[in-house]
């Protein structure tokens, strides 16, 4: 006879509970050892070849400042190399274990933003990467960026290994934690700000407090009343700043209207409604970020009926690294049974549903539309709220005991969004409960630093001996 799962379910093989999954895990550590994490071999790579891959793509007007921005710094180099750092790990030991992974989850992808509720939340933030890959990463890309900030800020070499086995360890720890909650608890659970978080240490809070207050600041009126100015007939214009800031062509202003409400299809309806009390004031192409300079990102200014101001960003999403470089197949794990249904979906779909995966809570003015530019391309986009209460850390100002526990945080927290995907009491049993994890990670990561400090300094020469222009507006 029947069970009742097996006529309700007749389609679905049967889902393996936490301990069996857990099980799992821990057995999976004698086919593929800690230890073998640990090693970073460069392997055939040609960094330049990538970039200018990429670059290729791009607003050819604004790769130079691409470029410039990313020679800042060490740091700022290793913050728009995702797509390098893709090819990388595709060659290296992997579990196996497959997640909805952010795809650039380094210490300034985390920051803070303002919940429907107007709490202020600390989370992952940044998500044009996204895509399902395997779990070790994005966390191998986490503890890369914290050797490499913590040698960017002087930090010594005792005190950069032990930030980063901690920040390794904070994500075990925190996985291991996650897993014994239910997969409601897991849903549940956010940060925020204006609450201490069990797992966050003294020093953690009080970075993230003195982000708060610099964040509740960053809010759309306040971005309308510093880069707009009044027209003639009373409404507000986006002040140019060539490259960074400029307006968008006549042509392009008239499909405004229409793109706009193909973006409100998508999402939800209270959200649809609410916009339907605001008219589009100005729209203007800005470059962004610093991995991302050089993609087509747009500024809406829309307008409410007391002259309330909201700013919206439209942000071209192409495919992702993981899958381009890192060779992963980015639907597996999202809605999309097949390719082409992927396709139909689009990019900025991929970003929209892995934000709200991985986030703990997310922007609700999130959605997505794919158009023509002035070349005839069709791209897709995502569109977000832009400037509400949203703010981050800024790593060069912390001390190096901040500094550390701030890595330990942000682990925490990728900790909690790799938890949404079913299969996460796999990777908490294959972490198991001991260090060896942490001191492999931490190995590999510093192992890699070294590669990406090499990496920028060719890139240097070559700037140096006039191969290509770059621009810096820091």
């Amino acid at each position: 006879m029947p069970t009742h799962l097996s006529r309700l379910q007749r389609d679905r093989a049967p889902r393996p509970s936490r301990d069996e999954l857990y099980a799992a895990g821990k057995a999976l550590r004698k086919t593929q050892p800690h230890v073998e994490h640990a090693i970073f071999v460069a392997g055939e790579r040609d960094p330049r070849a990538i970039l200018a891959e990429q670059n290729a793509a791009r607003l050819p007007e604004l790769v130079p400042l691409r470029m410039g921005r990313m020679l800042d710094s060490a740091f700022t180099f290793y913050r728009g190399t995702a797509a390098i750092m893709a090819h990388d790990l595709a060659q290296g030991a992997t579990t196996g274990i497959q997640v909805v992974a952010c795809g650039d989850a380094h210490l300034s992808n985390f920051g803070l933003f303002a919940s429907p509720q107007r709490t202020l939340v600390f989370d992952l933030n940044d998500f044009d990467e996204a895509a399902s890959a395997p779990w070790e990463w994005d966390l191998k890309r986490l503890v890369a960026s914290v050797v490499i900030g913590a040698r960017d800020l002087g930090l010594t070499e005792e005190k950069t290994r032990k930030a980063a086995r901690k920040a390794a360890a904070a994500y075990r720890e925190g996985m291991r934690e996650m897993v014994g909650h239910s997969a409601l608890d897991r849903y549940y659970l956010r940060l925020d700000t204006d609450v201490a978080h069990p797992s966050f240490r003294t020093e953690a809070q009080d970075v993230l407090a003195k982000a708060t207050k610099s964040a509740r600041k960053r809010t759309s009126q306040k971005f309308v009343d510093k880069l707009t100015e009044r027209a003639a007939d009373g409404t507000r214009l986006i002040v140019e700043n060539p490259p960074v800031m400029t307006h968008v062509p006549p042509e392009s202003e008239a499909r405004v209207e229409e793109l706009f409400e193909q973006y409100r299809a998508t999402v939800s309806t209270d959200v649809a409604f609410l916009l339907g009390s605001f008219t589009l004031t100005d729209v203007a192409r800005r470059a962004v970020g610093v991995g991302s300079v050089g993609t087509r990102c747009f500024i809406l200014i829309l307008t409410g009926p007391a002259g309330e101001a909201l700013v919206l960003q439209v942000k071209e999403a192409p495919a992702s690294v993981l899958e381009t470089y890192g060779d992963v197949d980015p639907r597996r794990l999202l809605q999309a049974r097949t390719r082409a249904e992927y396709d139909e979906l689009g990019e900025g779909y991929r970003v929209v549903s892995c934000q709200r995966i991985l986030q703990a809570v997310s922007d609700p003015f999130l959605g997505y539309l794919r158009f023509a530019g002035e070349d005839g391309i069709e791209r897709d986009f995502y569109v977000r709220q832009f400037r509400d209460m949203k703010g981050s850390v800024e790593l060069e100002q912390l001390t190096p005991s901040e500094f550390s526990k701030y890595g330990e945080a942000c682990g925490t927290l990728l900790a909690r969004a790799h938890a949404q995907s079913p299969i996460a009491p796999m990777i908490a049993g294959y972490l198991g409960k001991s260090g060896s994890f942490d001191g492999a990670i931490a190995e590999w990561a510093i192992g890699y630093a070294e590669q990406s400090a090499l990496d920028y300094a060719e890139l240097l020469a070559a700037r140096d001996r006039g191969d290509f222009e770059a621009v810096s507006d820091r």
